[in-house]
């Protein structure tokens, strides 16, 4: 027996047999889906993955969640992951990863519509330089 019990909103599965758990798992996947769930997730999975005497979050570790998280849903994150590597960035800091999951709901992927005056950390700023320069060689 599977009991994963949480309040405020989040569901209660209860499995005793597989069939159950394979559609328990379909339900908790579909739920990822739904954009506010996901934000919630994701904030999360910063607290989750840094050391807690830490205000951020090492880039290897950052590297790791971003790819669990975003990985299969974000068309540029290949591009952006090959940033983060030969960045100078050592940390990523909640406003960043924030600010991440934020750019890859709302810029489009030829970046037509990235404001250069826009609000975005610089860690973004340089990734669309960095991303322009690359397209353009």
């Amino acid at each position: 027996i599977i009991h994963a019990q949480a309040s405020r909103g989040v569901c209660v599965c209860i499995c005793d047999v597989t069939e159950k758990l394979r559609n328990s798992l379909d339900y908790l996947r579909s739920l990822l889906n739904e954009p506010t769930n996901f934000k919630l997730i994701y904030r999360y999975a910063f607290d989750f993955a840094r050391e807690k005497d830490q205000r951020s979050l090492d880039i290897n570790t950052a590297k790791c969640m971003l790819g669990l998280l975003l990985g299969k849903t974000w068309p540029l994150f290949p591009v952006f992951h090959q940033f983060l590597e030969q960045s100078k960035y050592k940390v990523i800091n909640k406003d960043q990863w924030c600010n991440v999951l934020e750019f890859s709901r709302t810029i489009n992927l030829d970046l037509s519509n990235y404001d250069e005056d826009g609000a975005w950390p610089v860690l973004l700023d340089e990734f669309v330089e960095w991303y322009k320069g690359k397209q353009m060689t």
